[in-house]
């Protein structure tokens, strides 16, 4: 370890040498790691709560996560929810999924004044009561429009204190975002979630949205992950009469759901999602990306004006020409 005792540039410098290697550790592998931030995220109506509160009431429980992993023993879950009635809705799903119910925490509305997602409070919830799950829904509700989500380094700040918690606790923070398809500027698949800094920060994106062929089938698709080879898209069934049903793995790309569901009716905003899917992690090649996106249905024009759009920058690396997005 080297020091510099200069008090205008001081700095500790360690090498690697001295940190214990350590496994991530997952509530639901690969989808959900403890001691990280995931994302849900989806159109309004797509099932992306119910599925969270029936995987929250698999911890309280004990039971079997779908994959067939298992919780050591029941564990606590803070589920902090804006838009549904706790008397009337949380509570009755809750209970509909077989949940703990004197498992499941809550910060009452009463001191939950300007309550944001970098808030001490969660941390304090969360160490008060072990919880190994945490669920901010949605987290529109949760973005401090005086700092979090107007400006890169508000959100950044906020976001680093969430996902410390997150790593000093060891429990797995879901935050579940709505998507919309409405307006032309934007990034689309971000655009509902406040900023595209959130995605970028989160170590595992998932998308929910409905089989267009049988909407009562919902499926599951990563859209990052960080931490472990990306799963396979997975789906479970909303049925008027049977209720939440796990139906399996499922045979669909992100960018085929993208275009066959309720993701953007217009082409464009459509193009400038799978744009945004493709070059979440890395640059392409654009050929690549042309002989993708229009195997959906959609132009080459109209790519090419998502491309404009989003800003994205076309540079050469040897005879390929590759996109690049500014994250």
């Amino acid at each position: 370890m080297l020091m510099s005792m200069n008090q205008d540039d001081y700095y500790k410098l360690e090498y690697y040498d001295s940190i214990q290697a350590r496994d991530v550790s997952w509530l639901w592998y690969p989808y959900i790691p403890y001691g990280k931030v995931t994302i849900v995220q989806g159109d309004p109506g797509e099932g992306k709560t119910t599925l969270m509160l029936q995987i929250a009431a698999m911890i309280t429980t004990g039971r079997s996560i779908p994959t067939g992993e298992t919780t050591c023993e029941p564990q606590t879950v803070i589920f902090q929810g804006a838009e549904d009635g706790k008397e009337d809705t949380i509570k009755p799903r809750l209970i509909k999924a077989g949940a703990d119910c004197s498992k499941v925490a809550f910060i009452n509305a009463d001191y939950a004044a300007g309550l944001s997602i970098g808030d001490e409070r969660f941390r304090k919830a969360i160490t008060d009561t072990n919880a190994k799950l945490l669920v901010i829904d949605p987290v529109q509700a949760f973005l401090r429009k005086d700092t979090d989500s107007q400006t890169p380094g508000g959100f950044r700040s906020a976001f680093a204190a969430l996902a410390k918690n997150a790593e000093e606790s060891g429990c797995a923070v879901v935050l579940i975002g709505h998507m919309n398809k409405g307006g032309s500027n934007g990034k689309s698949i971000y655009r509902g979630l406040g900023s595209i800094d959130i995605a970028a920060a989160a170590r595992s994106v998932l998308m929910v949205g409905r089989d267009k062929e049988d909407p009562d089938i919902r499926i599951i698709v990563p859209v990052k992950s960080s931490l472990a080879p990306e799963g396979n898209a997975y789906a479970f069934r909303l049925d008027r009469e049977k209720g939440f049903q796990w139906v399996g793995k499922y045979d669909i790309s992100a960018e085929e759901l993208l275009s066959s569901s309720s993701f953007g009716e217009r082409k464009i905003e459509r193009a400038k999602a799978c744009l945004m899917l493709l070059l979440n992690n890395e640059d392409m090649i654009s050929n690549d990306i042309f002989e993708r996106i229009m195997a959906t249905g959609i132009g080459k024009r109209t790519i090419e004006s998502a491309k404009q759009e989003l800003d994205i920058v076309s540079y050469k690396k040897g005879n390929d020409w590759y996109w690049h997005l500014e994250q």
